[in-house]
């Protein structure tokens, strides 16, 4: 099986344990897109055991948090689909009205050009801090 996402990630990893990471995919008209990724080869969320779902979109939940604190979007988009890649991720994606196809999906044909940034390591730097502290508090509690 040659699984992109069994192997180790070629993009930036923000945080991970021994079930999953979230990493950040560095797109030019999206520069805080992120993905969190199931470490097991899994292919749906109901594969999963009541728990480990629980604990999987707890992880998604912390990273949209982070994103809305730190980089403050008009709104985030979360899609889990694994057509072309049938392992259990989910994409966490901040959308701004001015990006390049808002108010289509990311995947829709633009509806203008890009206006967008790269993020600067400070920003990084804090989105890291947030995810890791608001994953941290979610897995801590029931």
């Amino acid at each position: 099986m040659n699984c992109q996402l069994c192997q180790p990630s070629s993009h930036p990893i923000l945080w991970q344990d021994d079930f999953c990471r979230v990493i950040l995919l560095e797109d030019a008209d999206y520069p805080a897109y992120c993905r969190v990724e199931l470490l097991a080869h899994v292919k749906e969320m109901t594969d999963l055991v009541p728990a480990d779902r629980a604990r999987m979109m707890k992880t998604v939940f912390a990273v949209e948090t982070s994103l809305r604190e730190v980089i403050h979007p008009d709104k985030i988009n979360l899609a889990s689909l694994g057509n072309k890649t049938p392992h259990l991720h989910w994409h966490i994606l901040p959308r701004f009205e001015n990006d390049k196809h808002f108010p289509n999906s990311h995947w829709a044909t633009p509806a203008r050009e890009s206006n967008t940034h790269a993020l600067d390591s400070a920003t990084i730097k804090s989105l890291t801090d947030k995810i890791k502290a608001h994953i941290e508090c979610a897995l801590s509690s029931n």
